[in-house]
């Protein structure tokens, strides 16, 4: 799979080198059309073939839109505009950890402009830049529908809740150290690349790790239960058929 060169000579800001080996292999490409195999329509499997190729090339490469394209029977230009639609597809180089601060409305009422702010400071690198270590890529990022916890940010996809400039400030430099770090909500960190794959469709036996919902959110479903609040059972919803064979 070495060798690749594109016929995309105008990347639109893309960061692509023609000449530029993939790190694609055949063992790859063997579990991209494993995961083909896993739909009734094998294009369905284009956006966790493009999330393999990322754990791999660390961004989505021409290579990997070419051998896409390939496997699922469709063109180049097909891939590439899903790979261009959707922003969980990275199209320059990241760096070891990925690191989103949410700055959609909640979020950003409640600090999560400030700590992006702070962030960038710190790191020297402004919205979607990667540091010059390649240990940190920095995002703004829209909501994470995490707005109980607000404000967020996102390590690799894991949430950090009510986070300050501060939390934040130290959570880059443990990533930078290579320290353990382990979300609130009990997933430890491991790297972007990791992410990916486990995004993908190949688990890395971690899934359990941590709390599903927190006391904030599980909050609502507390009051109901104190005050046996219930869903009207569907059976009782004007227009069923239990309420016509009651007329």
């Amino acid at each position: 799979m070495s060798g690749f060169r594109s016929h995309f000579d105008h990347t639109g800001g893309v960061e692509a080198d023609p000449t530029e080996e993939t790190r694609i292999t055949a063992e790859t490409v063997a579990e991209m059309e494993e995961l083909a195999s896993r739909y009734p329509q094998k294009r369905s499997a284009l956006l966790p073939m493009l999330h393999l190729a990322q754990s791999v090339e660390g961004r989505i490469t021409p290579a990997a839109i070419e051998i896409c394209a390939r496997i699922l029977g469709i063109t180049p230009a097909e891939v590439n505009g899903v790979a261009t639609f959707y922003t969980m597809y990275k199209r320059k180089p990241m760096g070891k950890h990925h690191v989103g601060v949410c700055t959609t409305s909640l979020c950003a009422i409640l600090g999560g402009d400030e700590i992006a702010a702070a962030l960038q400071e710190h790191l020297g690198i402004g919205n979607d830049e990667t540091t010059e270590d390649g240990a940190i890529t920095l995002e703004h990022i829209e909501c994470n529908a995490a707005c109980d916890y607000a404000p967020v940010v996102m390590v690799n996809w894991e949430f950090f809740d009510t986070m300050t400039p501060r939390k934040a400030v130290e959570l880059v430099e443990k990533l930078r150290h290579d320290e353990v770090v382990v979300s609130p909500r009990g997933a430890t960190i491991t790297s972007w690349r990791e992410a990916e794959r486990v995004l993908a469709g190949f688990p890395d036996g971690r899934a359990d790790e941590g709390p599903a919902a927190g006391p904030q959110s599980l909050l609502g479903l507390k009051i109901a239960e104190r005050n046996g609040w219930h869903a009207p059972d569907p059976a009782d919803l004007p227009g069923t058929a239990s309420q016509e064979e009651g007329k």
